[in-house]
């Protein structure tokens, strides 16, 4: 018995971390050499066009790991045997990027057909982005496959709310396995992007702990009725530049959304916010390796899942 039990502890690491372990940094070396290079041209090419996809193109990713794992159900239209995520309350009217995705994935398929999955391509495209604006760089792996089916209940129940208090964003992300400082790590990826109006109308109207010049100026874009699509930025100070500014106005309670806020409100996490606001390099490092974290959720590997033809349906 003794001798099985210590077998036994050998092996469940083993196949615990085996998913995460078939993913690879040179998973297209030999089947598609230079779709790295193929990516990369794409999305420079789209933020050149729009410096704010760079932000969805990340936030893309993000919503795809967070339902069900990183395999591109995200990216998946409503077909008559499921509804996709597209419709989500984090999603719908917000999420964007899905014609630039629908172009890489031409341009990579005419390299090599049939080979790198969706999933693949929104993980390297969030990395691009990020650096493409000024931010870390880190080593995607590689060898995700595509879902056949998307979750509309999951992407409701899973994608954290900008409505979320700090316990409850710790436990979010803790339930994804990630700590509370890799929480506020990701969370710096709001140094890029912009937030519509009807996702902080209540911080604006009804908090307290909101910098009042910052609160007059927003609110010139966010009257308390209509105009719910209206725009503004989550890092007011350089909102195309991807560096420790979110974290810097958090300090000065400039936080757009709540959850934002909430990472620098007299509670645990306000000493990970100030060791970000006055260290760049960390919060590039520690960004850095909870993107590769994110991207090992749950990967599709193997003969699990398929490679789409067209990443809005299945084959």
């Amino acid at each position: 018995m003794a001798k099985i039990a210590f077998l036994l502890l050998l092996i469940v690491p083993f196949v615990v971390g085996m998913s995460s372990a078939q993913l690879t940094s040179n998973f297209y070396n030999s089947s598609c050499p230079n779709v790295l290079s193929v990516i990369k041209t794409a999305v420079d090419s789209a933020i050149n066009k729009e410096s704010r996809m760079g932000a969805s193109l990340l936030r893309l990713h993000f919503h795809d790991c967070f339902v069900n794992g990183c395999d591109a159900s995200v990216l998946l239209d409503d077909t008559s045997s499921f509804t996709g995520e597209k419709t989500a309350n984090p999603n719908s009217g917000s999420i964007r990027g899905f014609d630039v995705i629908d172009t890489i994935k031409t341009q990579v398929e005419s390299s090599c057909v049939g080979v790198v999955s969706c999933a693949d391509i929104l993980a390297v495209a969030a990395r691009d982005s990020v650096v493409k604006l000024g931010g870390p760089s880190w080593t995607v792996l590689l060898g995700r496959r595509d879902s056949t089916t998307a979750s509309l209940s999951m992407a409701n129940s899973d994608i954290p709310a900008p409505t979320l208090n700090l316990s409850s964003l710790i436990s979010s992300f803790s339930n994804k396995g990630f700590t509370a400082r890799e929480m506020v790590a990701l969370s710096g990826s709001h140094t890029i992007g912009q937030a519509r109006c009807t996702t902080f109308r209540n911080r604006l109207y009804n908090e307290t702990n909101i910098n009042a010049s910052f609160a007059t100026s927003v609110k010139s874009n966010c009257p308390q009725s209509g105009s719910d699509n209206n725009l503004s930025p989550l890092d007011t100070t350089s909102p195309t530049t991807f560096d420790n500014f979110y974290y810097k106005n958090l300090r000065i309670q400039k936080g757009l959304l709540h959850s934002d806020q909430q990472l620098f409100s007299g509670g645990s996490t306000d000493s990970i916010v100030n060791t970000y606001s006055s260290n760049s390099a960390t919060f590039f490092t520690d960004l850095a390796n909870a993107m590769v974290k994110m991207g090992n959720l749950s990967p599709l590997t193997g003969t699990n899942g398929q490679i789409r033809t067209n990443c809005r349906k299945t084959n």
